[in-house]
């Protein structure tokens, strides 16, 4: 069991998926509130050593470690290396925040959804989300945050996303479940779930697509798809200090879609 970060030391947020999208541009607004970053990228070591350094130019410290968020055997392993770079980059054994943001988008009908894309989603949205947090826990200080990343598709429906909303529906409840489990350590634990965002996400389809972005605009009460910029100081508010009694609680930040 971790201890709380010293009052004089700056927080550490740990941002999975966090060398684009929206998990960069929330890695680069808890960096703007103060706070340092651990992030993990998949693939892309390119981009993710572009995010570590918007992060130092804010003035922030930051870290960019390889993870795979759908392969479980890894986390042991994963777990090493954060607690590794915890000691050398800040002398400290814990950090403060977990941010589960990585994921991807596969869109199939249910009818033709293969069982491989049905495993790859469970796996990166949910499998991989319980097992990531369970092996980190032991290294997040008492009194810190867990956001979970969920969507508005679990609210409302939109065809070829059935297995992908299902997954993120199990995030909501598991969320419940480690806000009452893990709040004997101070913890708090609560699910964002933006709507239709302009990112490569999904393709680039919200942000490329001009059909598909007017018709998104057009079911959303502030007339228009949301950006990066709507997400990352929201999840950023979420985990200051303002917002410590906040917990168990599914936030949507989609401007009113489908409402």
């Amino acid at each position: 069991m971790s201890t709380l970060t010293p009052k004089s030391a700056p927080t550490i947020t740990l941002v999975t998926g966090g060398s684009r999208g929206l998990g960069r541009n929330t890695a680069e607004h808890v960096a703007r509130a103060g706070g340092d970053v651990i992030l993990t990228y998949r693939s892309g070591a390119d981009e993710a050593a572009a995010a570590v350094a918007a992060i130092q130019a804010l003035g922030r410290k930051a870290v960019a470690l390889q993870l795979d968020t759908g392969k479980v055997a890894t986390f042991a392993a994963f777990a090493g290396r954060v607690r590794e770079a915890l000691a050398s980059e800040w002398q400290r054994d814990s950090f403060d925040h977990l941010v589960n943001n990585a994921g991807h988008g596969d869109t199939a009908p249910l009818a033709d959804t293969t069982e491989a894309q049905f495993d790859r989603l469970v796996d990166v949205h949910f499998k991989g989300v319980f097992f990531l947090t369970q092996a980190l826990l032991p290294l997040l200080a008492d009194g810190g945050r867990i956001v979970n990343f969920s969507s508005g598709l679990t609210r409302f429906a939109y065809p070829g996303y059935g297995a992908y909303a299902a997954a993120k529906a199990a995030v909501e409840t598991l969320t419940v479940y480690m806000a009452k489990e893990f709040g004997k350590r101070g913890i708090t634990a609560n699910v964002v779930a933006p709507g239709a965002i302009a990112t490569d996400f999904g393709g680039g389809l919200v942000r490329d697509n001009a059909e598909v972005n007017r018709q998104l605009a057009a079911i959303t009460a502030l007339g228009r798809v949301g950006e990066p910029d709507d997400i990352g100081p929201m999840v950023a508010s979420l985990l200051s200090p303002s917002n410590r009694w906040v917990t168990a609680q599914r936030i949507e930040v989609s401007g009113g879609q489908a409402i």
